[in-house]
């Protein structure tokens, strides 16, 4: 690996952790960077397992502390890590961003961020509702669940439009000629 792949890679892991920090913020509900962190890990990390793992490990710290420090007073043991049904659909966000990002530009950008926020939704809600602690396990209890996960929707889309803005953005805006190695990169391309 050469120096300049080196330095790319650093560049994005801390760009992903320091995004990944922003879910310590006061946020509202949904509104946080973890569908940006899956797509940019995806787009800009050349090999597939630390497209997986910057991403996945910047998650677990946060997880770490929004459960043993910020949440503490829930729980009465320590939490090693948050919902599994989170994690399946972070994976699947980052899956789908390594498939998805062929060339990246605004349109596949707020593509791929309408995207993570529809698979996050979908797969979240489903974990909710296959839990049996809170709906009918049945179509009917699906239903409802997903109609009570619909206003957390709004948010997570506008969180992933914007943070997939400034991470993307501000990594194509003062990265892009010194640093990438992606030959086919250009945020401002239609």
């Amino acid at each position: 690996m050469n120096n300049k792949n080196k330095q790319n890679i650093g560049i994005v892991a801390v760009m992903i952790l320091l995004a990944a920090a922003t879910r310590l913020m006061p946020h509202p509900p949904n509104m946080t960077a973890i569908g940006a962190m899956g797509l940019f890990g995806a787009a800009y990390l050349n090999k597939k397992y630390l497209a997986f793992l910057v991403p996945f490990i910047a998650l677990w710290i946060t997880d770490l502390a929004i459960n043993n420090i910020l949440y503490a007073q829930f729980y009465d043991h320590f939490v090693l890590m948050g919902s599994v049904w989170t994690y399946i659909g972070f994976g699947a966000i980052v899956l789908f961003g390594m498939g998805w990002f062929k060339k990246i530009n605004w349109k596949t950008v707020v593509g791929g961020s309408l995207s993570a926020s529809a698979i996050f939704f979908f797969i979240s809600n489903f974990g909710v509702w296959a839990s049996g602690t809170m709906y009918p396990m049945n179509f009917a209890g699906l239903g409802a669940c997903f109609s009570a996960g619909l206003p957390f929707l709004l948010n997570t889309v506008v969180g992933d439009l914007f943070f997939c803005g400034v991470l993307f953005g501000v990594y194509e805006y003062f990265f892009h000629n010194k640093f990438t190695t992606h030959p086919a990169v250009d945020i401002l391309d239609a």
